[in-house]
Formats: structure tokens, sequence, C-alpha cells
């Protein structure tokens, strides 16, 4: 089977999923990115590619969170993560390319490091604007190749590897963006280790 379906998603994560905390925490732009998103009280808030639940501590706990994953491993560790903060969270294993939610039923929706993991980051992003409530916000944090650039031969190289064992290097947000009716209201770099990480906030246009 193809390295880029969810299919390898679920194997390298679920072997990633003891030592995932150690390598992916980046509470500093975790930290920052939720701070941006602004999550109200009372706010349905969901989280796709939610991971180990690393987002958690960082939303207020007058919020409603949903958190989904492809990787049952991963969910396991997220819902543990919530019992021991004291957390109610809905969590569940799903893909975030087909969301089994109806349309605009969230406040918000969090894309912290899948859009660049994802198999179809289209599909995601478009799920995740099909989801929210008109005027709802997202916040994406992920590695992207500046919209301008295009990559170096080097960078096509390492993301053979990259792609396999992590994440793609080369996708870009203006594109994914421009494939739903979001608009970006808010882009900053948060670089991590030398690669352009960056911080979006999103709006879906009211009614």
């Amino acid at each position: 089977m193809p390295v880029n379906t969810n299919f390898w998603n679920r194997i390298r994560y679920t072997i990633y999923s003891p030592f995932y905390d150690r390598i992916a925490s980046f509470p500093q732009c975790r930290r920052r990115s939720i701070e941006i998103l602004r999550p109200a009280e009372g706010e349905r808030v969901l989280i796709i590619g939610a991971g180990s639940g690393l987002d958690i501590p960082y939303i207020p706990s007058s919020v409603h969170i949903t958190a989904v994953d492809v990787t049952p491993a991963m969910v396991d560790r997220l819902r543990r993560r919530a019992q021991h903060l004291g957390r109610y969270v809905d969590a569940r294993v799903m893909d975030g390319q087909a969301l089994d939610f109806p349309s605009e039923c969230f406040d918000a929706v969090i894309l912290h490091l899948i859009l660049a993991v994802i198999p179809d980051p289209f599909a995601c992003i478009q799920e995740a604007a099909r989801v929210l409530k008109p005027g709802g916000r997202a916040i994406v944090w992920d590695k992207f190749l500046p919209d301008h650039e295009e990559p170096s031969m080097a960078r096509r190289l390492l993301n053979i590897f990259s792609h396999v064992a992590f994440s793609d290097i080369n996708r870009k947000l203006g594109p994914l963006v421009n494939s739903t009716n979001l608009v970006i209201e808010h882009q900053e770099l948060m670089p991590v280790a030398g690669l352009p990480y960056t911080i979006a906030l999103l709006r879906k246009p009211q009614s």
C-alpha cells in the first residue's frame, strides 16, 4: 500500500506514540497559537489530528473540546491525558479527511501539525471549513514552504525521507486556504529548528 495513505499514518504514529510527547510538544508554539484563536467560554472546539492531546492544557476549561485522530493509540493517550488533567474531552478515532460531523457545528477548529502530515491536506482543510459555523475560526500551526518559493533540489531530496518518516516539508498554506471559503485574518512565523513554521488564523465568512 502506498506510504501516503492513512493506513501508513496509523502504523507510524502507533510506533511513535510512546515517545511522541518528547518530540512534538513545542509548548510555546501551541500556547501562542491557541492565544491567537482565543477560545471563548462555552464554545465548541474541534482538534483535528489531535495526537496525544498536547493542546489540551492550553485550552480554557470552559471550552467544550472534541478531538479526533486516525490512530487509536494516540486517542488512547489523549484520553489518559484528559483524565489526568481533570478535563472531559470527546475523543474519537476519525479520519480528518472525512469528518463524521454535521456541517456548521463547531465554533473553532485547531489544525496543529496535521496539514503537512495528512495524505490529502485539501480534503482536511475543506472539512474544517465545512464543520465551522459561519463566523467561526480555524487556527493552523505547521511547517509550510512560503507560497512564493519553490523547493530547492536539496529540499526535494530531503522530503523523500521526511514524507515517509514524518511529514511533507514542501506544502504551501496559500493554495490550501484558497481551496476553501476561509480567509486569513492573521499570520506569523514561529520558526522551529530552522524550519519556517507558521501560525495562521482563518475565518469563515458569515452567511
